[in-house]
């Protein structure tokens, strides 16, 4: 006997294939039957969906879910989104491995992007991770071993290259890592310690990465002044390592690189074309960034971690020097920017005592304290101990909807859960591409649009059994209403829950029922399976 029949909706199979009214059948957490409608044989709970489009869970490519996924049982802002696999570990910076030395750092210095909730940090390896995301959780999750959380483990926050058995070190780490079930290697090389890496160093940390069949996704050198630069970066260094690409937030910021997207995916399809790498990216559809504020100091300022950087910003020389290369001279952590303080805007705070500040500019705190706008960003770093988080108004509507028509291009919400005021692409990138992008915008084709959130993905994961509707594929399922899906998450009100999408199963269980949470944990550790 099934455990369900969906009947009576469109399915829209995440191949790009034009919908077609069908039965859906479930049991034992598969898709066991795709069948006319009435003609399904198998028996069980039948949910009528007629008037909605049946397809695969959506996955998110690019997700900041890493604590978030073991500290919320319900999950809400992805699992009313359809979200069914978040691909966690991004931008070079997790919680594994780890030593008992640098978790301590990573959880301070990570707190803008994950908060700090009370929860057993009990694992010190990649494997280890996976295991508590096994015991339980409301999606599935992915996981990329991040190059700069290894680096720590291996070199602190030193900025220098690395020596001979440091490379090693790490090797060994990044093996184990893809040994215990991670699908490739990220690199923030905008954060600490990543940025300190020279581009041979991630070559030389990839070769474990192509023997086990993994990819790599890096959060690129710089998104402002060296845009074209560090996107052929990335290009050089798959082709050398010989791994395929996926890149991170694919974006094409700040008012320089207006009307630039063109550029950067000509130079992506010239590298498939005449040296047959295999590129995929990831995008969200707004215009903010986001990150945690320290972020915008440039690495020098970083050198030694946490402590080392509030030393400097106490002190006067010091701070004076590091604000004139971030507001005049341009920062690395700002892309090599002088930063503008009215896009800046802070979504949350680590002590409560500084909530005054969420909400609003760096430059509306300085015109509402009299003080001078960098004083007011040093200050907060140095009052909130470097847990504060940012948006950056910086992005281009253009680009946005130049990259998501690219056919590498996957959906990923970059989603950072932590804050007052987080970005809302955390509860609504998912819902924001069907309603706005596709129905009201018409960028994409509806069939076109889930196979972006869908199959695409899942082939970069190389997951032969997620991402589509088919006989023997995982009950990874997504219900919603063409007519009136749409994101509720606002910049004011970011936490509003999506629109339209009446029913989520994971592995073959709702995790949504008629627009309801329901207590099911289904969602698992997802590992390639290796020989």
């Amino acid at each position: 006997m099934a455990d369900v029949v969906l009947t009576g909706g469109r399915v829209v199979d995440g191949t790009g294939a034009p919908a077609r009214t069908a039965d859906v059948v479930v049991a034992d957490g598969r898709i066991t039957e795709v069948a006319p409608p009435g003609r399904a044989a198998a028996t069980g709970e039948r949910v009528d969906v007629t008037g909605l489009a049946v397809a695969p869970g959506f996955i998110d490519m690019h997700a900041h879910s890493d604590l978030a996924v073991l500290a919320d049982p319900e999950h809400l802002a992805k699992t009313l989104q359809g979200v069914t696999l978040e691909v966690l570990g991004q931008d070079g910076l997790s919680y594994a491995p780890v030593t008992d030395a640098t978790l301590p750092q990573l959880r301070r210095q990570l707190a803008g992007w994950n908060g700090t909730p009370g929860i057993d940090h009990d694992w010190r390896t990649v494997g280890g991770y996976l295991d508590r995301i096994d015991a339980g959780a409301a999606v599935n999750a992915a996981y990329l071993v991040p190059h700069g959380t290894v680096r720590m483990a291996v070199m602190g926050g030193d900025e220098r290259p690395a020596g001979p058995a440091e490379l090693d070190a790490m090797r060994a780490a990044v093996a184990q890592g893809m040994a215990e079930g991670a699908v490739g290697l990220s690199a923030g090389l905008t954060y600490t310690p990543g940025m300190y890496a020279g581009d041979d160093e991630i070559v030389e940390l990839l070769a474990p990465v192509r023997a086990a069949g993994g990819y790599y996704c890096p959060h690129h050198r710089n998104y402002g002044v060296r845009l074209m630069e560090s996107y052929r970066a990335c290009l050089d260094i798959a082709r050398r390592a010989g791994t395929p690409l996926h890149l991170a937030h694919c974006h094409v910021n700040f008012p320089m690189n207006r009307g630039r997207a063109p550029e950067v995916l000509a130079m992506i399809d010239a590298a498939v074309r005449d040296d047959g790498l295999d590129v995929s990216l990831d995008t969200y559809p707004y215009l903010a960034a986001a990150t945690y504020l320290g972020a915008l100091l440039p690495s020098r300022a970083q050198a030694g971690g946490t402590a080392a950087t509030l030393e400097r910003l106490r002190d006067p020389a010091e701070r004076a020097a590091i604000l004139h290369e971030v507001e005049v001279t341009g920062s690395d952590g700002n892309q090599g920017v002088p930063v503008d303080w009215s896009v800046v805007v802070i979504t949350g705070v680590g002590d409560p005592a500084l909530d005054w500040a969420v909400g609003a500019s760096v430059r509306d705190l300085a015109d509402r304290t009299g003080r001078a706008p960098g004083d007011v960003f040093a200050d907060l770093l140095v009052d909130d101990a470097m847990a504060t988080g940012c948006l950056l108004h910086v992005g281009d509507e253009d680009n946005v909807r130049t990259i998501m028509r690219h056919p590498a291009h996957t959906g990923g919400s970059d989603g950072i859960l932590a804050g007052a005021r987080p970005h809302p692409r955390g509860w609504g990138t998912f819902a924001r591409y069907l309603g706005t992008y596709v129905r009201e915008l018409g960028v994409l084709g509806l069939e076109e649009c889930v196979a972006h959130l869908t199959s695409g993905p899942a082939r970069r994961l190389g997951l032969t059994d997620r991402g589509v509707i088919r006989p023997g594929a995982a009950a990874d399922i997504t219900v919603f209403d063409p007519a009136t899906v749409a994101a509720g998450a606002t910049y004011d009100e970011p936490r509003r829950p999506p629109e339209g999408i009446p029913h989520v199963l994971v592995n073959g269980r709702f995790t949504v029922r008629d627009g309801r949470r329901t207590d099911a944990l289904p969602g698992r550790s997802v590992r390639p399976r290796r020989a």
